[in-house]
């Protein structure tokens, strides 16, 4: 017997916990037909008179039409109707008694206003993005939020403003993506109870003052002139490499060096160049500081 009772117990309390479960996506559509009362039900049924004393006349106000990219929302005396949103097509309502609500399932763009941001490493910039969001819970979208469309501005501003306030400037300018992809998840997050999906979002501009642009230019500007500087000192290393193997060649074969006079003497040619300059050969300058020193020696011993 006492388990009989455990059983029984056990079963009321899971079903207590199942119907205190919320149902489709935080929210328990009720059956409106059960709370209605006494009242609801007198004036149901005066609205069904009604529409039969003054049809077809009635069908301009009862007879609803929903997009195909839209649904309706019904609510009979405040309460929602059983079976969710209504549509796409033809739906009947009752005068007086229900009230309908068009909620647009198209994805929707607005622009993030630009955000004045202190980073992490103490650089104020000024940052602006654009979302793109949709309503995928018509009734969720209705009952937990009151402007779906502009909690969820006001929730993408301030969550650009938290996530890039956690990065540094270097960061903000050659990692946007990931900053995206970032702000994309946050905000889905916080927006899925609202019945709204947050599909993409992109950082369109950051807007740096003035004196940090004229920092940043002149940083890449030296940046840029040591790395000639370095590469002229490269070219000369490499230069000065070749020169050298180039005289070693020379000093091995002396024949060379009159070659090469030859060579430069045949490209000042083709140039109709009327002015020809003989260069002096190393040898005859040897020869002739041998015989000066020779004749300061002679001249000495004497």
């Amino acid at each position: 017997m006492a388990s009989k009772q455990e059983r029984h117990a056990n079963t009321t309390s899971q079903e207590l916990n199942t119907s205190t479960v919320p149902r489709n996506n935080q929210y328990d559509i009720r059956n409106s037909e059960e709370g209605l009362g006494t009242c609801g039900w007198i004036l149901v049924v005066l609205s069904y008179i009604m529409c039969a004393l003054t049809f077809p006349f009635s069908l301009c106000v009862t007879v609803k039409v929903v997009q195909e990219y839209e649904r309706a929302v019904i609510m009979r005396l405040g309460r929602i109707l059983s079976g969710g949103a209504k549509g796409p097509g033809l739906f009947f309502v009752l005068p007086c008694v229900d009230s309908i609500i068009k909620v647009d399932l198209r994805t929707i763009t607005f622009d993030v206003p630009p955000q004045e941001i202190l980073t992490r490493d103490s650089v104020t910039v000024s940052v602006d993005a654009v979302v793109y969001f949709r309503i995928f819970n018509p009734i969720i979208s209705v009952t937990n939020v009151e402007n779906s469309r502009y909690s969820t501005q006001l929730l993408a501003a301030t969550t650009l403003r938290n996530i890039l306030g956690t990065k540094t400037l270097q960061e903000i300018l050659s990692d946007r993506e990931n900053i995206s992809h970032s702000m994309q998840a946050h905000l889905d997050e916080g927006t899925d109870p609202w019945g709204v999906k947050v599909e993409r979002v992109e950082i369109k501009d950051v807007r740096l003052p003035v004196s940090m642009q004229r920092s940043m230019a002149a940083e890449a500007e030296a940046a840029r002139e040591a790395r000639a500087k370095i590469i002229a000192a490269e070219g000369e290393q490499k230069a000065s490499r070749a020169l050298k193997e180039a005289a070693d060649v020379i000093h091995e074969s002396p024949i060379a060096l009159q070659l090469r006079y030859l060579q430069t003497l045949t490209h000042i040619s083709a140039e109709k160049n009327s002015t020809i300059v003989f260069p002096i050969p190393v040898e005859l300058l040897k020869l002739m500081k041998s015989r000066g020193e020779r004749g300061s020696s002679s001249t000495t011993g004497f």
